[in-house]
Formats: C-alpha cells, structure tokens, sequence
C-alpha cells in the first residue's frame, strides 16, 4: 500500500516538473519528462509493484535467488575448469576431428581397380617427374627447408 502511494506521488510530481518545462517553451524535455513521471504509477496499475513488494518478503523467492546463483556459481566453475583444461570448444573440436582423419590409413581412400602396386607406384613416379624438370629452380628452396628442418 505505501508503495503504490510513494509512486502515485512520484508520478505527481514529474508530471508537476512537466508542466513547468512545457511552460517554460521546452516541449520536448517536458513530453519526455512526462513519460518518466507517467512509468511508476503504470507499474501500479499493471500490478508490478505488488508482485515486488510480495517478492522482497516471500522466503520462497529469496530461496529460489539461492538456487539460481548456485547454478550461477555451478556454470563459471565449469566454463573455468574448461579453459584450464586447455583451449576452446572449437580447438578441442578440431583435435578430434584432426585425430579421426589419422586413423583412417592414407591409402585407404584410394580406389582399388586391379592391381594393388600400381597405384602406389603413380604417386611415387610424379614427384621424380616434378623434381627432374625443377631440380635448378628449387634447390636454394630445399636446402632452407632442410636447414630448417622442414
């Protein structure tokens, strides 16, 4: 009951200041002063306040603000433990999906249309085909790799 008559009176009074303002030639200022003032007593009407004032008081409520800062608590000690732990979802993600890849054998995705020795003497004979035209050209650049270890 004091509550709704403390905003009633809020309410008054801003819109009290309005009036001055519009007076004053300051239109603007007083329709947005009017509409701060006219807030309180529409929280009033819809029943807000009550609900508030019922809040503040319920032993019921102030447990249930126990139980949601609990899971609050409960949540950032998971997310730090999950940093900790190393790296974000994504990089873990990616880990797994980089190991999955190493599990299957490199020749595995090859089709096999007869023979079993040919395919893997096509990829053997490209490269010496690459290196034989480009060998002048590439040199400087493979012994900086090699000095590199790369």
């Amino acid at each position: 009951m004091i509550a709704e008559t403390v905003c009633s009176a809020v309410s008054a009074a801003g819109l009290g200041i309005a009036a001055v303002t519009a007076y004053r030639r300051r239109f603007l200022t007083a329709a947005r002063i009017a509409a701060y003032s006219l807030v309180p007593i529409g929280l009033v009407m819809t029943g807000v306040v009550e609900w508030l004032a019922d809040t503040a008081f319920s032993p019921v409520a102030w447990a249930g603000f126990g139980v949601l800062g609990v899971a609050w608590v409960l949540f950032m000690t998971t997310r730090a433990v999950e940093r900790r732990r190393g790296g974000t979802r994504k990089e873990r993600k990616e880990a797994r999906a980089a190991a999955r890849r190493d599990a299957v054998a490199p020749g595995a995705s090859a089709p096999s249309l007869g023979s079993g020795a040919r395919p893997a003497a096509e990829p053997a004979s490209r490269p010496a085909k690459a290196s034989r035209g480009g060998d002048d050209d590439f040199s400087d650049i493979e012994a900086i790799l090699k000095k590199h270890g790369i």
